[in-house]
């Protein structure tokens, strides 16, 4: 493959981009909906692949157009191996820029947000696997670990389900990745569309603390505007671009990170190979993007010690983590295998239908009882998150609290910088499959189960009994994800 194929290949995902923000901003629905521009430019990708144009065309006796599509299948190939490497990017930078909190401050602030995100993700496990043991593996005759890509689609998002394509592979069901893609894009869809619905219902319900009826987003914020007079800056210059480029800087450490979880990864699986590996393995199947943010974590700890200067911009560092992230949505399901999808639509849909029901469950019924306070607010972010990513959330939380007046987003911060590092693409995502190819499903049921049923406990009988009137807390910085 040459270099300039490489090159146009990423070129033809920046007009992608280019054309699905033209469309989100003259698009009414889509502005209604908040679906990312992202998912529209990769949607239009995969319209105009081989799976759909290509099918079409071949059978309109276009040949031309059977192999790739509008690309070619060398352009496809590199598109494929883009989310492996873009998602160890994003991971790394999770934590870096933002203050590491102390133990102690974090549980203070987000105490009962962890307990409910803790038990939304165990819950996600104990679905999807208990979907697996009674009714996926009687009927379809898939992998037991095929009920972990709830978790992995919904909690994980796109970038987790590309970055575990050779674990999937590895233990003999690589159209995992396909499922674990098109429950991402479900859960990415439900998280926005649901959410809004869910959000009307709060404001209508009168359960929402600070949105009422008269609170609509602006025209601007619907099409993903800001307006001249509320627009800052999207990163600071630290350093002088004589000596180096700032944005230079923060992509070196980044690519620092990732490199330290290389290094670390690699020797796990050295030590692995000497030690254990002919009675079972689990370091050779774990991706690198959950280490990369071990490495992250490093690099940001070096940052609070020796960043005298305060030359690492939190703000440029979510830039070049949004890139990545919209360049992963794009070249992941452009090259999402519709076929595959459609040779295992009965599994898809019970996974995608049993992760739905349980996450927008716990929202409704377990939310009022485990959070607090502004349990609306501080459960619409989690649950916004648990079905898409992070900014999901966010999105979310912003709509029902615009000036952000409530406990919701320091609390929501915390809980993502303890939660990070295990769900949703951390090391608990990452050694399922392993664990369960080597040792059997019980030993990740039941941790699992464990799990939920004592964080459902204490947000329920301790966190949940200790209702207060609302008052805010120290804002707490967000990572990306």
């Amino acid at each position: 493959m040459s270099a300039n194929t490489v090159g146009f290949a990423l070129l033809l995902i920046g007009v992608m981009m280019l054309i699905s923000k033209i469309i989100r901003v003259k698009w009414r629905l889509a502005q209604k909906l908040f679906i990312p521009s992202s998912i529209i430019g990769g949607v239009i990708a995969l319209l105009i692949g081989p799976d759909i144009l290509g099918r079409i065309g071949s059978a309109l006796g276009a040949d031309g157009l059977a192999e790739g599509g509008l690309f070619t299948p060398e352009i496809l190939d590199v598109w494929k191996t883009l989310p492996g490497l873009l998602i160890s990017l994003v991971f790394a930078g999770l934590f870096m820029g933002h203050r590491l909190p102390s133990p102690k401050e974090a549980l203070r602030v987000a105490g009962p947000q962890i307990s409910f995100g803790m038990t939304i993700a165990s819950g996600q496990y104990v679905v999807g696997l208990l979907l697996a043991i009674l009714v996926l593996v009687p009927l379809f005759n898939v992998p037991v670990w095929t009920g972990t890509l709830i978790e992995i689609g919904f909690e994980g998002g796109h970038g987790t389900a590309a970055g575990m394509a050779d674990t999937f592979a590895d233990f003999g069901f690589a159209e995992a990745q396909d499922l674990a893609l098109g429950l991402a894009t479900v859960g990415i869809l439900s998280g926005v569309i649901v959410g809004i619905a869910l959000i009307n219902w709060g404001v209508r319900r009168g359960k929402t603390e600070i949105l009422r009826n008269d609170a609509k987003p602006t025209v601007a914020e619907q099409a993903g505007i800001v307006e001249k007079d509320r627009r800052r800056a999207a990163g600071t210059l630290t350093v002088q671009p004589s000596s180096i480029e700032t944005l230079t800087l923060h992509f070196g450490l980044l690519a620092l990170g990732v490199l330290i979880g290389w290094l670390m990864l690699t020797g796990l699986q050295w030590i692995e190979s000497k030690l254990w590996a002919d009675s079972f393995e689990l370091f050779t199947y774990v991706p690198l993007f959950p280490i990369a943010m071990v490495g992250g974590i490093i690099v940001q700890v070096a940052i609070q010690s020796f960043d005298r200067d305060e030359i690492v911009d939190q703000q440029l560092i979510e830039r070049l983590q949004g890139f990545s992230l919209d360049v992963l949505v794009i070249a992941a399901l452009g090259t999402l295998s519709l076929s595959a999808i459609a040779s295992n639509i009965g599994p898809f849909l019970l996974l995608a239908g049993a992760g739905l029901a349980w996450t927008v469950g716990a929202f409704i019924f377990l939310a009022p009882r485990m959070l607090p306070n502004f349990w609306f607010e501080r459960g619409i972010a989690d649950t916004g998150q648990a079905l898409g990513v992070t900014s999901t959330g966010l999105i979310l939380l912003r709509v029902v609290d615009p000036n952000l007046e409530t406990p919701a987003y320091s609390a929501f911060g915390y809980k993502q910088l303890l939660l990070e590092p295990f769900f949703g693409g951390g090391l608990i995502t990452a050694g399922v499959i392993p664990i369960i190819a080597n040792f059997g499903v019980g030993w990740v049921l039941g941790p699992m189960l464990v799990l939920f049923v004592a964080s459902l406990s204490i947000g329920i009988l301790y966190f949940g009994r200790q209702r207060t009137t609302g008052q805010t807390l120290p804002r707490a910085e967000v990572p990306a994800g």
